[in-house]
């Protein structure tokens, strides 16, 4: 069997890929916390945001994926060094370890912040889309010695997933009566992707040779308005607006590469949305 080693293993997409890769990859799982118990997949519990031994992970693995993101993303600049280390630094040490190793392949996953159709100057991106890019430019360094690809996600979303993420946000604010702000009368446009459509991606990409920036985003583009609307639906509550003045810039992920090179994205908005309430989110 190959050999994976996985960051973030516990993370939405990280645990729906352990699922995937289980039954074919042996799977050295990293996280902060074990998380479910597969046939396959070993875990070992590391913090990235400490000070770690490249040494202590194993040394014959094939692949690297690397989906390790810091909690507090939000927190700058108090928490700068910490999501530095997450988003950054990891990366580069796990770069150094896949080189040192002779890996296969690199696997980074991204944002779909920086989107190459709506591009953002490097100076306006923010700290968190700043260590993103940051990590794009170490690992397109390590593509003469291994295979890379960059998958840049576009607001994945499913069950589990954390209180402060954009769908689950909006989830509460329909459910509970709270005004949903909008740029302009329908708000930003965007393809949000299903947690499963994510991590086949990932699977998919395992297969890759040469060095790859892939957005992977959903099927269907959709409006904040009509995305609430579909959640509005779901719950039986209509969602309460308040319109905003001003052009929303746009996130919508141009799925060209991902259909050609992974998989084309299957889920629906409203049918992930109908699995994360099914399973209770």
């Amino acid at each position: 069997m190959k050999r994976c080693l996985v960051t973030g293993a516990s993370g939405l997409i990280g645990s729906r890929l352990l699922r995937l890769l289980s039954p074919h990859w042996q799977v050295h799982a990293i996280g902060r916390t074990a998380g479910e118990r597969l046939p396959n997949v070993t875990w070992q519990r590391v913090d990235l945001a400490a000070p770690f031994d490249p040494g202590e992970l194993p040394g014959n693995v094939d692949t690297v994926v690397y989906l390790a993101q810091s909690e507090a993303f939000r927190e700058f600049p108090e928490k700068a060094r910490e999501i530095f280390a997450v988003n950054t630094d990891g990366v580069l040490r796990l770069l150094d370890y896949a080189r040192s190793r002779g890996v296969k392949r690199f696997v980074f996953g991204s944002s779909g912040g920086l989107n190459e159709e709506a591009p953002v100057a490097a100076g306006n991106l923010g700290f968190y889309l700043g260590t993103k890019l940051c990590s794009e430019v170490l690992v397109r360094n390590y593509a003469p010695l291994m295979s890379t690809v960059v998958l840049r996600f576009f607001f994945v979303y499913g069950a589990g997933q954390k209180s402060g993420m954009l769908v689950p946000r909006l989830v509460r604010s329909v459910r509970e009566g709270t005004l949903v702000t909008l740029q302009g009368a329908e708000g930003v446009r965007l393809n949000p992707t299903y947690v499963s459509d994510a991590a086949e991606s990932i699977a998919r990409a395992l297969d890759l040779e040469g060095s790859h920036t892939i957005n992977v985003a959903g099927p269907e583009e959709l409006s904040l308005r009509r995305m609430c609307e579909l959640i509005g639906t779901a719950l039986g509550r209509a969602p309460l607006f308040e319109p905003q003045p001003g052009e929303p810039r746009h996130l919508v992920g141009d799925t060209t590469k991902m259909r050609a090179l992974l998989a084309a994205p299957r889920v629906r908005f409203a049918d992930g949305l109908r699995f994360m309430l099914q399973e209770g989110a």
